[in-house]
């Protein structure tokens, strides 16, 4: 994985400019910490970090091919994982190599089929390529949208990065947020395309752009699309698993270390379980990283839905597959750490308000770099086969929202509670939420004559793909690049995504409950345990002194009453929330919700010192 960063200016010469360049590349230095370079033209100017997965030695970046008419240069991030099928089909039609790289494989790719190379490429990446001889900016992101890329158009080109600090550090640039962003922020929807800085948008998944003297064009590649689905029941599970096994030996590539991430659910132990297989096929073993709190066990409260804690579960799985597993134990002091804030912030470059499941991870993914380079992670089994309890709640199915955002303790309205009033008004995120959730319904693929049963489980899997996965993508990208890790995500193959997207919902609850085609699959190489195991989310710590900790650190900010942080959080929530005793509060969760997203808004506010258009 890399960092990629540049700036296309028509009416500019920009080879006086290197300076700019190397401090928007500099900005994601950590998403590639073992080489930097740039390359400047007239017009173009690409800059490169590496992380060092595939071809150690060779690979370098931006990478050139010169041509009679013109140099194409392509700066890249990401892992395509059938490099090695692609380079044999290319080298037949006469192209070299000069690397063992799959970036090589790419930008010969563009040699062969232009745009249209998209079509061919299997797995995770971003990537841009300037071509010298039409003049022109080709900008690719992956069909799930694995691998974030940011672009702002300026008078006579575009600027583009891995991340909206990579933009932001151009002098032209101003950290300005607006309405908009301010409803993405603390809706934390994540609108398809939207950046939540003006004048910025990402790249949607299965989309290229294109840049010349016209102007840009965004256009989609890839799309699901719905599909008759012919298999039984026992020919859907094979082929689930064919599916998955093949994504996990494809991304275990690597010539640096891999290893899997444990929660000890269905999901990371199916994934541990095949990679273990195949590994051990290979006289390798596999190796483990799991996370869990000091005292979580005392301090764990059973509900509807935190029925049991991850850690015996972690055990059996990690003994089961004679892992050499490590488990991360953190405790108050670690979670509540203001530095450790400061960090994820800066990963995140938005106050996403998650507090310590952010905090926990950055500091997991810190631990795992000292041994790997690459980890495997199970994003994406629960968008795709139905996985969260709301899938089977007979309200929130047929109700009219997104479903998580009606789940969350009905969190439009607690986020409205610690508004100003006059912002609340005038964000009416109420009605932003309705305005996103309506034109993502009508962009479902349906099948003619399908059943309501069918048609609004079509419609939930369709939303969870296209918004509640791209957070969680977001989420797992920054945070593991922030100290230079890989993270690769086989339920995110598109190939297994398309399949998994028309089962019918019936086959989704065989068993009378979630996940049933995953379940049979995963059974030859998950403990029974772990199969039998309810769905249980990230962990968050139940200790009260990390909410103390917060209450003190809030408490330090309301002694600062012209802070820019009260613009956007209503001073009395802040300081209702800072006094009340929180092992006694009436709704605990909404409680903790209000401080964390105080906390970070005041966190991201002191680092990126943004204009607040309100």
């Amino acid at each position: 994985m890399c960092g990629i960063a540049g700036w296309i200016a028509f009416d500019a010469d920009l080879r006086p400019h290197r300076e700019t360049l190397e401090a928007m590349t500099r900005s994601v230095a950590t998403r590639g910490p073992d080489a930097s370079a740039v390359w400047i033209s007239r017009h173009a100017a690409l800059g490169h970090r590496r992380l060092a997965i595939i071809d150690l030695d060779g690979g370098a970046q931006p990478m050139t091919v010169e041509t009679a008419d013109g140099p194409i240069v392509m700066t890249y991030s990401g892992e395509t994982y059938n490099f090695t099928a692609l380079r044999q089909y290319l080298r037949g039609r006469g192209h070299p190599f000069h690397t063992a790289s799959d970036t090589e494989v790419v930008l010969r790719a563009y040699l062969e089929w232009g745009d249209r190379l998209v079509d061919h490429l299997i797995g995770m990446y971003a990537f841009a390529i300037w071509d010298g001889r039409s003049e022109r900016l080709l900008m690719v992101r992956d069909r799930l949208g694995i691998k974030p890329l940011y672009y702002a158009l300026t008078a006579d080109g575009v600027l583009f990065g891995s991340e909206p600090k990579a933009i932001l550090s151009h002098p032209s640039v101003e950290a300005a947020v607006d309405h908009d962003g301010l409803r993405e922020i603390m809706l934390g929807i994540k609108s398809p395309g939207v950046a939540i800085w003006r004048g910025m948008r990402e790249l949607q998944p299965g989309s290229l752009a294109t840049v010349d003297r016209g102007g840009v064009r965004e256009t989609t590649y890839w799309r699901l699309t719905a599909r008759p689905h012919t298999d039984d029941f026992a020919t859907t599970v094979h082929r689930t698993r064919e599916l998955l096994t093949n994504s996990v030996r494809e991304q275990l590539v690597a010539d640096v270390p891999r290893c899997v991430l444990l929660s000890g659910g269905l999901d990371s132990s199916a994934i541990a379980g095949l990679a273990a297989s195949e590994l051990c096929a290979h006289d390798e073993s596999l190796r483990t990283f799991s996370v869990d709190f000091r005292g979580h066990a005392d301090h764990f409260a059973r509900d509807a839905h935190n029925v049991s804690p991850d850690a015996p579960y972690v055990r059996t799985v990690a003994q089961h597959l004679d892992a050499d597993h490590t488990d991360l134990v953190l405790d108050a002091a670690h979670l509540s750490d203001p530095s450790i804030r400061q960090a994820a912030i800066r990963a995140r470059d938005l106050p996403v308000g998650r507090g310590d499941m952010d905090h926990s991870l950055i500091q997991l993914f810190t631990a795992i770099r000292e041994h790997s380079t690459v980890a495997l992670s199970g994003e994406g089994a629960d968008e795709m086969f139905g996985g969260y309890w709301w899938f089977h709640d007979a309200a929130l199915r047929q109700g009219h929202g997104f479903p998580w955002l009606t789940a969350a303790l009905g969190q439009v309205r607690q986020e409205r509670t610690f508004l100003p009033p006059d912002l609340s008004a005038a964000l009416d995120m109420p009605g932003y939420a309705d305005h996103s959730y309506r034109q993502s319904l009508a962009r479902t693929p349906t099948l003619d004559g399908e059943n309501p049963l069918q048609r609004r489980s079509r419609e939930l899997l369709h939303l969870h793909l296209t918004h509640s996965l791209a957070g969680m993508l977001e989420r797992k990208d920054r945070l593991s690049m922030a100290v230079g890790l890989e993270v690769r995500v086989p339920f995110c193959d598109h190939r297994l995504a398309e399949y998994a997207f028309n089962i019918p919902w019936p086959f989704h609850v065989a068993d009378h409950r979630e996940k049933s085609v995953l379940r049979a699959a995963a059974r030859p190489v998950v403990p029974d345990s772990v199969l039998r195991r309810l769905k249980s989310p990230y962990p968050m710590t139940r200790d009260p002194r990390y909410v103390c900790a917060l209450q003190d650190q809030a408490r330090q900010i309301l002694a600062q009453p012209d802070h820019d942080v009260f613009l956007l959080f209503d001073p009395a929530a802040a300081r209702k929330a800072a006094s009340q005793d929180p092992t006694h509060h009436p709704n605990p969760h909404g409680h903790r919700a209000a401080l964390e997203k105080f906390l970070d808004l005041h966190t991201w506010i002191e680092a990126y010192r943004p204009r607040l258009i309100l």
